[in-house]
């Protein structure tokens, strides 16, 4: 007499940076101890394993009559399209071959990155001037994003302009540079600024924090030389002027 291998649930959804789980159900009805080997015929790419009691298994040993569950984990391959996957699982022994016809269907998922083209967040700027910091807006999803903005949250006073401010469409897997035009306003204090770059649309956001370090002009550092020298003669001809007295 053959056994039986069935599942509760034969169809799951997902997306796919997420693993799908079955519980299933194996059942020796033969007069003796059985040993089951298990195989699938996952898609390309995927991963997919047996567990008992826990433990991964390739295979197993059933008592007569025994009845076991076997977990079964499926885990899509990173780039797996939206869609149906049917995934035979097989327990096979010596005396019979059990099928089991799994489905998972993959949803579509969206995620962002925002980076820069050689991921480096951070920059050197002088007061009173304007940078361009490049961004990279990746689709790291599944579905294609549509109407992202792009905008900044900056220290006061400064000032964030973007080329493009708006994209229309981004592909899954594609990319799009964005200049950021940041303006820091004149008599800035020399020193380390925050600047927060943030990509959304109405389903997801990506945010990097970059690093400014402001440093003061080469004029002004003259002026500064020029006010400490001239205090310096005023201090000197009022003591030679009144010290004398």
């Amino acid at each position: 007499m053959p056994g039986s291998f069935t599942a509760r649930l034969m169809n799951l959804e997902a997306t796919s940076k997420e693993t799908f789980r079955f519980s299933a159900t194996l059942h020796n009805a033969a007069p003796r101890p059985v040993i089951y080997n298990f195989s699938a015929a996952a898609p390309s790419g995927w991963n997919l394993m047996f567990r008992v009691d826990g433990m991964q298994v390739t295979s197993f040993r059933a008592d007569s009559g025994r009845t076991q569950e076997v977990s079964i984990e499926l885990t899509p391959a990173p780039e797996a399209k939206p869609g149906k996957y049917t995934v035979p699982v097989h327990a096979v022994s010596n005396t019979d071959t059990l099928l089991l016809q799994l489905e998972a269907v993959v949803k579509g998922a969206y995620a962002m990155e925002l980076t820069t083209p050689n991921g480096l967040l951070s920059g050197e700027i002088t007061e009173g001037s304007r940078k361009a910091i490049h961004l990279t807006v990746k689709n790291t999803g599944t579905l294609p994003l549509d109407a992202v903005e792009v905008s900044a949250q900056a220290p006061s006073k400064w000032d964030a302009t973007f080329e493009p401010a708006k994209i229309e469409r981004i592909e899954p897997g594609k990319s799009v540079d964005v200049v950021a035009n940041l303006n820091v306003p004149d008599k800035t204090i020399a020193g380390d600024y925050v600047t927060t770059f943030t990509a959304r649309n109405n389903s997801v956001n990506a945010s990097a924090m970059f690093r400014m370090t402001v440093t003061t002009s080469l004029l002004a550092g003259w002026i500064g030389v020029v006010i400490i020298l001239a205090a310096i003669a005023i201090i000197y001809l009022l003591i030679k002027k009144y010290g004398r007295r």
